[in-house]
C-alpha cells in the first residue's frame, strides 16, 4: 500500500524529493523519486532504523530502494546500510576503507553517543564496503528524465564528504554534516576544518542562490544560512 510523504512521516520538499528527521540524533534521510528508481540519502544509525526507513521510503515510492547514497562515514547515517541489502550502494571515494579500517572504532563511537551496545555491534558487523565509490562526480539516470548528481565535495566535516543535487524547481541538495542547521557543526577528530570551507564552496556552486539545502541535522535552509554557515566556518577555523 502506498502513502503520501504526510501519511508516511516526511517532508515534501521539492517534486519527487523529501526528507525526514529521524528521532535520537535529528538525522536527516533523503529520498528522490524518478519513474523507475528510488534513491535513498543515508540509512540512519541501527539496522532496525534503516529497516523502517526503507520502509518507510517504499511506502511513499511505491516500488523498491533502488539506490542508497551515504554523505559520510559516521555511525548514525550509516549503520542502517545493511537494512537496504539489493540496493546500489555510493559514497565518496575512500569511504570504502574507512568501513573495511575503522568499523570498531564507528562502533565505539556510537555506543558513546548512545547507541545501545548491542544494536552499535550488529550494525558495524553487517558494514559493507559501497558498491560504488565516487571520485570527482557521478550522474545517476533515476528515470523519466530525474537526473540526480553525486558529488565527492569533501574533505570538510570527514574525510569523504558526498553530497547529492537533484537539479529542478527549486534543485535541492543534500549537504551531509557538511551543514547543521539545528546546532554548530560538530568537527571531531576525522574532521578537515582547514578544507571544509571550501567543501561548502562547493556545495553553494552546485545548488546555486535558488537552491534548497537540506542538512544531515535541522530544518531545510537556503543559499543565504548556507553561506553564513560557511563564513562562521572559517572565523572558528581561522581560514579563508
Amino acid at each position: 500500500m502506498t502513502a503520501t510523504w504526510e501519511e508516511a512521516g516526511w517532508e515534501r520538499v521539492a517534486p519527487g524529493v523529501g526528507r525526514c528527521r529521524l528521532p535520537g540524533w535529528d538525522c536527516t534521510a533523503g529520498l528522490v523519486l524518478g519513474a523507475s528508481a528510488a534513491l535513498v540519502v543515508d540509512a540512519g544509525s541501527s539496522l532496525a532504523e534503516g529497516a523502517r526507513l526503507r520502509a518507510a521510503a517504499e511506502r511513499i515510492a511505491g516500488r523498491g530502494v533502488t539506490h542508497l547514497a551515504l554523505t559520510h562515514p559516521h555511525f548514525d547515517h550509516v549503520f542502517g546500510a545493511a537494512a537496504f541489502a539489493g540496493a546500489e550502494v555510493y559514497a565518496a571515494a575512500g569511504m570504502d576503507a574507512v568501513f573495511a579500517r575503522e568499523r570498531d572504532g564507528l562502533r565505539r563511537d556510537a555506543v558513546r553517543n548512545g547507541l545501545d551496545a548491542r544494536l552499535a555491534a550488529e550494525a558495524a558487523r553487517a558494514l559493507a564496503r559501497p558498491d560504488h565509490p565516487v571520485s570527482g562526480e557521478r550522474t545517476l539516470d533515476l528515470g523519466g528524465g530525474r537526473r540526480v548528481l553525486l558529488a565527492d565535495v569533501g574533505p570538510g566535516h570527514t574525510a569523504h564528504d558526498l553530497a547529492v543535487l537533484v537539479p529542478g524547481e527549486p534543485g535541492v541538495v543534500f549537504c551531509g554534516d557538511l551543514v547543521e542547521e539545528s546546532g554548530e557543526p560538530q568537527a571531531g577528530p576525522d574532521a578537515v576544518p582547514s578544507r571544509w570551507p571550501a567543501a561548502v564552496d562547493r556545495l553553494l556552486a552546485l545548488g546555486g542562490p535558488d537552491a534548497l539545502y537540506v542538512p544531515g541535522h535541522g530544518a531545510v535552509v537556503d543559499a543565504a544560512f548556507v553561506r553564513g554557515q560557511r563564513d562562521a566556518l572559517a572565523a572558528r577555523f581561522g581560514v579563508s
